[in-house]
């Protein structure tokens, strides 16, 4: 029996629980998707578009599309605590194959207005930001305790594949067949996405709560949960400070491809394959590293600044492609290691509302930094915005090292004092 057993137990997970295997793959298909329509979307903007801001309007675009994840927080929080969660999940993938269908039948009738771009991008980027913390939040109901770490790494690597996946089709799509093709791929994606989540089970589900279930204690408010997680507040603000820098890869990589390297689409998309192969392997790596998360975290910080600033100083595609990766990679070990931390962490009724408010968190600054580098990008060299990037994540990565190091040091001090030994009251005179 125990014979048998143990090469079930060798297994990837994705193949021993064929329920979160599934919900896995339309989440791939999903983010895969979102992530094609957006790169193809920006590379539209900059390479074809007769725009006099090719900056500006990709940033604008990137910005419309990460809104949601912030706007819609609360609301977010408030259905995944109060619905069931496969059901959260299949709806949301059928609203987004629905909105990107409808898209395509208008690109394939006639030129998609700039204004309906914008609108489809802000639509599918609101369904994926009910999709991705349910998902998050679920994968406690769909493997054993044991499994959380493994089913994290998966969860997180498609982010990882869906942008080697997305990222490399979207700019080709677009080449080849316009914007038509690409919202027609994405139409079909989600659609199966849906399917695969409406046909999986959530073996470890509790009863959703509903709105009219009085008997159940009131749940915390999203300020009261971050509140009680004081070290994982800060380290969420540290990680939304460096978001502002890491995430404007998007708005420069068309940019650099387009002023400096003088390239296709072609190259967006090896640069994309480059940053989601990195990612891929800092995913299933990360676990192994050995060193607290919060130092692990700065020295990934570290290296990641060097990377994104290099292209500036050595220009060259190859250049490029290393540096992306080494990026990805950093991206890849900080998300798996500190996304299984707040696993375990977090408290479970809290969960909703924190991976809700964590996703608004890292995601506020996106729009931010997808304007703000957008439209310095008709303004600086491409080559220049590269340096601003690796010098702005330098005083991020320190900020983290010395909240690890305080936390260290006050963690020493409290073993230090439980240490010493009680002296009986009879013996202190």
């Amino acid at each position: 029996m125990s014979v048998s057993a143990a090469p079930a137990r060798r297994l990837p997970l994705v193949l021993r629980n064929p329920s979160f295997g599934s919900v896995w793959a339309g989440q791939l298909l999903t983010q895969a998707a979102g992530r094609m329509f957006q790169v193809g979307a920006v590379w539209w903007l900059v390479g074809f578009a007769a725009t006099r801001h090719r900056g500006l309007d990709s940033g604008l675009f990137l910005m419309v599309s990460t809104l949601p994840a912030v706007a819609l927080a609360p609301l977010v929080a408030r259905v995944i605590a109060r619905h069931a969660h496969r059901t959260v999940l299949s709806v949301a993938a059928l609203v987004a194959g629905l909105v990107a269908g409808a898209a395509a039948l208008w690109a394939y009738a006639g030129t998609l207005p700039m204004a309906a771009t914008y609108a489809v991008g802000l639509g599918l980027a609101a369904c994926q930001a009910v999709f991705d913390p349910c998902l998050t939040t679920s994968v406690p109901e769909l493997v054993e305790d044991t499994d959380i770490e493994a089913a994290t790494g998966f969860e997180l690597s498609t982010q990882s594949v869906a942008g080697l996946g997305g990222g490399l089709l979207g700019p080709l799509a677009v080449e080849a067949g316009g914007l038509a093709g690409v919202v027609a791929a994405c139409a079909g994606a989600y659609l199966l996405a849906a399917l695969l989540v409406r046909a999986a089970r959530f073996p470890h589900a509790a009863p959703a709560a509903g709105p009219a279930d009085e008997a159940a204690p009131a749940r915390r408010t999203l300020r009261e949960v971050l509140a009680g997680l004081p070290l994982i507040r800060r380290i969420l603000v540290c990680f939304a400070a460096a978001n502002v820098f890491t995430t404007a890869v998007f708005v420069v990589m068309p940019l650099y491809t387009r002023g400096v390297l003088h390239s296709t689409g072609a190259t967006v998309s090896a640069l994309e394959a480059a940053l989601g192969a990195g990612t891929l392997v800092g995913s299933f790596t990360g676990g192994r590293l050995p060193g607290r998360p919060v130092a692990v975290g700065s020295a990934c910080l570290a290296v990641m600044a060097a990377a994104l600033g290099l292209p500036g100083l050595l220009p060259g595609r190859a250049t490029a492609l290393g540096c992306l990766a080494v990026a990805g990679w950093c991206v890849g070990v900080i998300g798996v290691r500190f996304v299984a931390l707040f696993q375990r962490l977090v408290p479970a009724d809290d969960k909703p509302g924190f991976f809700a408010v964590m996703q608004a968190l890292l995601g506020a600054t996106f729009p931010v930094s997808s304007l703000v580098f957008g439209a310095l990008g008709d303004h600086l060299p491409a080559r220049v915005l590269c340096l601003v990037q690796g010098a702005g994540l330098v005083p991020v990565a320190l900020a983290l090292w010395w909240l690890g190091s305080r936390t260290d040091a006050a963690a020493a001090r409290t073993s230090a004092v439980l240490a010493q030994p009680v002296t009986p009251a009879g013996e202190a005179s």
